[in-house]
């Protein structure tokens, strides 16, 4: 068995007494001594910081890069300027599934940087190179640049402190060269994005410079009482928005028909991998869709525990389900029929015992990530 890649800040969170956990291949912290619930609360009402450096990186450049990505990737490269992002899906272009969703920063005609899931990252190169024209080129950048995700209300705060810029619009980044002690004169990135629901920003910085930064936003966040959060919390704060997780709520077997995604499909572009059979599902209708669920008693829900309308008719599965730091019940995702009432009650077999949750459509509080 292959030893779990390390961030390069691995070393702060042993120090800050991180419990640690597999995601994608990576050893990453789980949660620190405060616990999820702690930080999750903080990132709604303050500002946490998180190590993402696990998320892949991948750079496509040449002559007509992003008219290549636009061809292959779901959304429409055209609908932003260079200077933008753009929520995308890396689709199977015959069956439809979801190999991964993805961040795809555009920078010019000529250079597209991409930021997939962990897990997935070789696959979507793969796939990209294996159809990329003569002059453009697909690299795996995945172990090269470290990712900190500083995210709530007082994101702004922390990082004007230390010299990055913010105030740009949402799904917008910018470049920077902090004159931090240890990272002075390396460009990191700074982009308004992130995957808590919160007004917040992903920081890409090389490797060599992540520990001086961190320590830089740890220092600058200390009045606004910043906590370091792990992916235990990232998990919870992202069900709370009905964002999905690739590997429980989306995967190859899912749709972005089913996985209520559409709108990050250009549908009136000629070509995306996958185009024929999703426009034809699309026309068609879905069999299943992915909703949302809230508890109507005490029940919490997890992956895989079984949905149905009455005890006899199943009408599906839990994708992701957890209890809700912030609306204080359970909530999740259900991959369920399409053709039942969008605002049903139904059942969740909960360890044997059928509990009532509601189907709604998420997020399940109002978020503030696109605040100006």
């Amino acid at each position: 068995m292959a030893a779990l890649l390390q961030s390069p800040l691995h070393d702060r969170h042993e120090a800050l007494g991180a419990k640690f956990a597999e995601f994608g291949g990576w050893s990453m912290p789980l949660e620190y001594p405060a616990g999820v619930v702690k930080e999750h609360t903080t990132v709604r009402e303050s500002v946490g910081i998180f190590d993402v450096s696990h998320l892949g990186k991948a750079v496509v450049e040449g002559p007509g890069a992003a008219d290549f990505v636009n061809r292959t990737l779901s959304n429409d490269l055209r609908r932003i300027l260079p200077g933008k992002a753009q929520y995308t899906l890396c689709c199977d272009d015959g069956s439809g599934g979801i190999v991964d969703d993805l961040i795809a920063y555009l920078y010019g005609d000529d250079r597209v940087f991409l930021i997939p899931n962990a897990a997935n990252t070789a696959e979507v190169v793969r796939r990209l190179a294996a159809e990329a024209p003569a002059g453009v080129t697909v690299t795996d950048r995945h172990r090269d640049f470290a990712v900190l995700a500083v995210q709530g209300r007082n994101s702004d705060e922390v990082l004007a402190a230390v010299g990055l810029p913010v105030g740009h619009d949402y799904m917008s980044f910018a470049e920077a060269a902090p004159e931090i002690e240890g990272v002075g004169g390396e460009t990191v990135v700074v982009c308004r994005t992130g995957y808590t629901g919160e007004r917040g920003y992903e920081v890409v910085a090389p490797n060599a410079v992540a520990g001086p930064l961190w320590d830089a936003l740890m220092a600058a966040g200390e009045q606004y009482g910043i906590l370091a959060c792990g992916l235990g919390a990232r998990d919870t704060l992202r069900t709370e928005m009905g964002y999905p997780l690739h590997g429980q709520d989306i995967s190859l077997d899912v749709t972005p028909n089913e996985a209520r995604l559409g709108w990050a499909v250009g549908w009136q572009k000629d070509a995306f991998w996958g185009r024929d059979v999703l426009v034809a599902e699309r026309e068609a209708g879905p069999k299943r869709v992915l909703r949302g669920i809230v508890s109507v008693g005490r029940g919490i829900p997890r992956p895989h525990m079984t949905v149905s309308l009455t005890p006899d008719v199943p009408l599906g599965e839990v994708t992701s389900g957890t209890f809700s730091p912030t609306l204080r019940k359970g909530i999740g995702l259900a991959l369920v029929s399409s053709v039942v009432n969008p605002d049903a009650e139904v059942g969740v077999d909960i360890r044997g015992r059928r509990e009532i949750f509601q189907l709604t459509k998420p997020p399940f509080l109002d978020p503030s990530v696109r605040e100006s």
